[in-house]
């Protein structure tokens, strides 16, 4: 084990944050650089929650001693940065917070893991919660010993929704909120990094940043990090044991949310094969393949609604829209800054 007060690690922080565009805000007095484990957090106006979500990773069941490293991604109001600090100085959580001054989805994350590579050289595994998000208390240990016995690159386990509209009961049904898988075991591909793990190896496979920042206000730059990863042969497992609640506030449930939602899913899912096509044949099937999904969608609707609520069985149409409107170049940008909500 390697302890050093932070004091004496101002030095190695500053090293470790080399970027003029991010800034450490809080650190906590004694620092391991030993550690084999990482969480990242990336914060952005929600400081309430964060608590939720630091307070979750306080009461790990783990005997493994691991790091945190939170990202503030709002450099103005900076409202998560006194939340983290008070984890931190208390000595709850060993780690750093920082500040990414450059706003959106795949800068802060891309802050998180890049500053846990450099200031823990010893970690090898680094895992991700979001700050809407609550670990149960053996998620880090589940996620770890899953990596740990299957070799996996990359370990994925469920967010589970908590709504705060408990009114209407097929939301949980809702493509949108479930997860992707429903076993443990082995898998093709995992699909976003509110909770999963990657190891130090999967990121040095790739030139940095890792996420891609074309998708920094769209989102998806985890999609089109873990299709990279599978395209180069990487292994990806599972774990439904290591459950993560995401708590959804009601203007995530109206029916204008959900359908937005259905829309930024296929320009995701356009932008990514889009991308991965390797020639201008490739990408010309990818656009045709797009445009051609609108009326099968729409078949499969008509299928659907039989045994579903309308908003669910109308979601494929509106997957398939939205990646017919970005092959058209019209796509959403949700995390920018003047679209979220506190």
């Amino acid at each position: 084990m390697t302890l050093i007060p932070t004091d004496l690690s101002a030095v190695r922080i500053s090293e470790a944050v080399r970027d003029p565009n991010r800034e450490i805000a809080a650190s906590s007095r004694v620092i391991d650089l030993s550690v084999g484990i990482v969480v990242c957090v990336p914060c952005f106006r929600r400081p309430q929650h964060l608590r939720l979500t630091l307070e979750s990773l306080t009461n790990q069941r783990t005997p493994r001693s691991f790091a945190v490293v939170m990202v503030e991604n709002d450099a103005v109001r900076r409202e998560s940065a006194p939340v983290a600090a008070e984890f931190l100085a208390e000595g709850r959580l060993q780690g750093v917070c920082l500040i990414e001054k450059r706003q959106g989805n795949c800068q802060a994350i891309n802050a998180a893991f890049e500053t846990a590579q450099e200031l823990f050289p010893a970690a090898t595994r680094f895992l991700m919660i979001d700050d809407d998000e609550i670990a149960s208390p053996d998620w880090l240990e589940l996620m770890v010993r899953t990596a740990e016995a299957t070799g996996a690159d990359v370990v994925g386990g469920p967010v589970l929704p908590v709504f705060d509209d408990d009114s209407k009961p097929w939301l949980s049904r809702h493509p949108a909120f479930c997860p992707a898988y429903d076993y443990s075991g082995a898998v093709p591909l995992i699909y976003g990094c509110g909770n999963c793990l990657i190891t130090r190896a999967a990121f040095e496979r790739f030139d940095r940043p890792a996420f891609d920042l074309r998708f920094n206000f769209l989102g998806g730059g985890d999609c089109d990090f873990f299709v990279r990863c599978r395209d180069a042969g990487m292994l990806f497992h599972w774990t439904a044991e290591a459950v993560i609640t995401e708590t959804v506030p009601r203007n995530r449930t109206s029916l204008g949310w959900i359908a937005k939602r259905g829309l930024r899913i296929g320009a995701i899912n356009y932008r990514v094969q889009y991308k991965a096509a390797r020639s201008a044949v490739a990408r010309v099937r990818v656009f045709a393949q797009m445009l051609g999904r609108l009326p099968l969608s729409l078949l499969r609707a008509v299928a659907l609604l039989p045994s579903s609520e309308t908003v669910v069985a109308m979601h494929p149409v509106m997957v398939a829209f939205g990646a017919a409107l970005a092959a058209l170049g019209l796509e959403p940008k949700p995390y920018e800054a003047s679209k979220i909500a506190s």
